[in-house]
Formats: C-alpha cells, structure tokens, sequence
C-alpha cells in the first residue's frame, strides 16, 4: 500500500500506529501532531520516486523507524531553544522534533540540494514557524558566523560515526550546548577513550515498540 493514495481508514491506521508505539514509549503525540507526521510521510513518498530520500517504502515501517524514533528523540532533549540538525535527508529527526517541540528553534542542514527543496517543502505545506532548511556541507558552516558557536543542541541520526559527528558538529556548539546522537545497536564501541576524556556522556538506551530494535541516544557535553 502506497499512503499518498490510501483510504482514510488507512491513514487512520498509520496515524493510529505512531500514537500508539509512541505510547509505548511514554510519550504522547495529540491527533493533530499525528496528522502532521502523516502529511510528512505522504510527501516523503511522493518526492522518493524522484529522489532517493528513504530506502524504507511501506507506511508502517516509516512510521517507526523514521517518526517514532525521532518522536523518541525529542522526548531526551533538555531545555534548549535551538537545535540544529545534520544530514538531515528526508527530515529526520529535526521536523517530527519540531512538531513535537514548536517552540523550539530548528535549522536542518544537508549537502544535497534536491533533499533541502523537499525539506522546503514539507516546512511549506506544514505550516511549520522557525525552521529553515539549508543547503551546505556542514564543514562550511564552520566558517560562517551566523552559525559559529551559536546553537544549544546538534543533533544527528546514522550520519557519520561519533568521533566524527563532534568534529564536524562542535564548532556549531555553543559554551552550554549539547550534542545528541542517535545510534544504533553498536553505538557504545563508538565512545572512545579520547571521547570519554573530553565529554560528560550519558547514554539513554530505548528499543523500538514493535520491531524491538535496539536505539540509543548518546547525549555529551564538553568537561
């Protein structure tokens, strides 16, 4: 089944399927967040005909691996006010946080320019309010004041190893920022030595509701 030409039941039951594994884990999401993730998943399976925006194409399994698990981050975050959100590809995790956090300020960042016209987009059709998406290699942000040493939390999901993620998200960080990071099951061979000298880390570990699949969120701050 191809959710951009469901029936309204069908929808319902996608919608259903977010609230309910989300519930799962703790968290709530009202009907009209539900809607907004589902109007989310109908374009992200428009615009993946044309452009390679997720690998995943059938609803339900989009529903929990792509908006359940950014649901899930949102609910680890602290009290930041902005968040920017590297590789961010099909919108994930930073437009379902958005929706989740509306006070929140969110700027994505991706490389590919195709993916920050759907990213336009989906903030457009949304409605969405202090959000942007750009297009630029995060490397090139380092040089640009307008982000340097300016946000409260960077996150990312599966974009690049640890090491590397704090490398290239760092110097976007302000002095009491945070970076989170969202992996998979292997995630704790990626805290080195020299990432445990530098950061205070806490790990929270959570599984998805109905695949069961291992997810941690890796939170550090610098010492």
């Amino acid at each position: 089944m191809i959710l951009h030409t469901l029936s309204n039941q069908s929808i319902q039951i996608f919608i259903n399927h977010i609230k309910t594994g989300s519930n799962v884990l703790g968290i709530n999401v009202s009907d009209e967040q539900a809607d907004l993730m589902n109007r989310h998943a109908r374009e992200l399976l428009v615009w993946n005909k044309k452009i390679n925006l997720t690998a995943i194409k059938e609803p339900l399994p989009i529903a929990e691996k792509h908006f359940i698990d950014s649901i899930a981050a949102a609910c680890f975050l602290g009290n930041e006010t902005s968040l920017i959100d590297l590789g961010s590809g099909g919108g994930f995790p930073g437009i379902p946080i958005k929706i989740m956090r509306p006070s929140l300020n969110v700027v994505l960042i991706d490389a590919s320019r195709k993916k920050i016209n759907f990213l336009k987009h989906v903030i457009r059709m949304l409605d969405l309010k202090n959000i942007e998406a750009i297009h630029a290699r995060v490397e090139d942000l380092h040089e640009k004041k307008a982000h340097q040493n300016k946000y409260d939390a960077i996150i990312s999901r599966a974009f690049t190893d640890l090491s590397n993620f704090i490398d290239l998200g760092f110097p976007l960080l302000n002095q009491k920022g945070a970076i989170y990071a969202m992996k998979g099951k292997h995630a704790l061979q990626e805290i080195t030595s020299p990432v445990l000298e530098k950061f205070d880390i806490t790990t929270n570990h959570y599984q998805l509701p109905f695949e069961k699949s291992d997810r941690y969120m890796i939170k550090l701050k610098e010492r």
